[in-house]
């Protein structure tokens, strides 16, 4: 069983490098989705309320008979739910369905493009960590403007900020500003969906190590010191994606990954997306 290594944030709360992801995944497939992913060696899982399956991730939690303080669980607030009191209420919500005391880590999904009223919901959220909802707050897919609004607002650094990322969409400068200010980036889409099988020089360099596309890509992000979540609900792919720590990339090998020819974004754009 794979030993994932974590990643320290900047509130000192400690997080698994490599996750499940559950986006897509029907409420009645989490629960096998999430035991399988536990008997396979991960400890981290990420679902949202949009996503519609935090009861069955629950019962998927439940079922895999894992300490619960040796689980880390990440939901997130979604566009409707920004102000100060109906975030209070939507984490009760997300709790209720997750039949969890507490969540490890809590994200405002999307900044809403054209409002600001996300500095509500964190102010909300910076309460919930007070009283022990939410161990870590964060957000995900917030632009640097964004971040910048919500750090001059409350004085409270998000401690991750989960963002669309993968070969030839690598978000140098969001990563960049990351760093100056101590927030941790976590990759969503880290496959590109799929597109990876499609670079050549992903497929050659897997070849040479022995290992899928995926596989070496995910080698990738945990090298540049990401935290990814792929998503799957086909069991050998579940335990495929952890196989990822008995080989290596070189410095080379990484660099010209680094080198794929940057893309269009797959999902959303945060600057019009939610309005």
């Amino acid at each position: 069983m794979a030993k994932v290594p974590t990643v320290k944030l900047n509130d000192g709360s400690k997080i698994p490098q490599l996750g499940l992801g559950v986006w897509q995944v029907p409420d009645e497939q989490a629960a096998a989705s999430v035991k399988e992913a536990l008997a396979a060696g991960y400890r981290s899982v990420d679902t949202a309320a949009i996503y519609g399956n935090e009861s069955g991730v629950g019962a998927g939690l439940r079922a895999a008979g894992v300490a619960r303080k040796d689980l880390f669980v990440t939901t997130k607030l979604w566009n409707d739910r920004h102000g100060f009191d109906s975030a209070h209420e939507a984490m009760n919500e997300s709790l209720e369905k997750l039949g969890l005391a507490y969540v490890d880590l809590y994200l405002i999904h999307w900044p809403v493009a054209g409002s600001e009223k996300f500095v509500d919901a964190w102010r909300a959220m910076i309460e919930m960590k007070e009283d022990g909802r939410a161990r870590s707050i964060g957000v995900s897919n917030f632009t640097r403007a964004n971040l910048e609004r919500l750090i001059d607002a409350t004085g409270v650094t998000p401690a991750v900020n989960q963002i669309e990322l993968h070969p030839g969409f690598a978000q140098r400068e969001l990563r960049a500003f990351h760093d100056k200010h101590g927030i941790a980036t976590e990759s969503w889409s880290p496959l590109a969906q799929g597109g990876v099988t499609k670079e050549k020089t992903i497929v050659d360099l897997a070849r040479k190590h022995g290992k899928s596309p995926a596989q070496v890509t995910l080698r990738w992000h945990l090298q540049h010191g990401l935290i990814v979540i792929p998503k799957s609900v086909t069991p050998a792919r579940i335990r495929e994606n952890i196989d990822v720590f008995d080989f290596e990339l070189s410095s080379a090998e990484m660099a010209a990954i680094d080198a794929i020819k940057e893309g269009a974004r797959l999902g959303p754009d945060p600057e019009k997306f939610g309005k």
